[in-house]
């Protein structure tokens, strides 16, 4: 069975699919590219065979244009954008090569990803074990989370002003114990809450 294109319909606004009209009355969208790359044009007459290739390429080139508007918006890793565009309704093997396409690119660096990871759980004031957690959220091998945790700044400063703010003016041992769990939620451990929490007294003492 042959489809003919009745008419080809540009993009209503920049970033839109064009609209390709077949003489059925059946109407599909695809990416402006692949319409220039597939050579399409009114009264172009397309095979079974021709019309699955035409579908698959606009399928990859979809997983591909979704990838990068992922990867411009916020630091991923490569399973965290494989399992972002299988979501979003691609296909696994549509999803693995725009990964793959994207990581020959060098546009994909888990360890890199992984630094900022870690940099960006810093600057929130979370302690190594909440950053573990964004690691793992974010699908980040385990071969690179003791590279990238070696980047973590000394956070016990960090942590004591967590604390004080957390504590006031003389805090009964409620307002204590809800700090330091407080604290423990926040990636710290209780050895470094312990410890922050007996220098802040030896400081108020002094």
């Amino acid at each position: 069975m042959e489809r003919s294109i009745k008419a080809i319909l540009p993009p209503k606004r920049p970033g839109t699919k064009t609209s390709v009209v077949f003489e059925d009355g059946s109407v599909k969208k695809y990416l402006p590219q692949v319409v220039a790359e597939q050579g399409l044009f009114p009264g172009m007459e397309l095979s079974d065979r021709e019309f699955a290739a035409l579908e698959q390429a606009n399928a990859a080139a979809s997983a591909k244009a979704r990838a990068v508007r992922i990867i411009s918006a916020a630091s991923v890793s490569k399973g965290d954008l494989e399992r972002r565009l299988t979501q979003k309704g691609e296909t696994s093997e549509d999803a693995k090569n725009a990964v793959r396409w994207l990581e020959d690119l060098k546009l994909l660096d888990d360890a890199e990803t992984a630094r900022q990871i870690v940099a960006r759980g810093a600057a929130r004031g979370y302690g190594a074990e909440r950053i573990k957690q964004m690691l793992w959220e974010k699908r980040i091998p385990k071969q690179y989370w003791d590279e990238a945790l070696e980047t973590l700044p000394d956070m016990t400063e960090a942590l004591e002003d967590f604390l004080r703010a957390r504590l006031g003016e003389a805090p009964d041992q409620k307002t204590v114990q809800s700090a330091a769990q407080a604290a423990l939620r926040r990636g710290f451990t209780w050895s470094e809450v312990r410890e922050a929490l007996e220098s802040i007294k030896s400081d108020d003492c002094g």
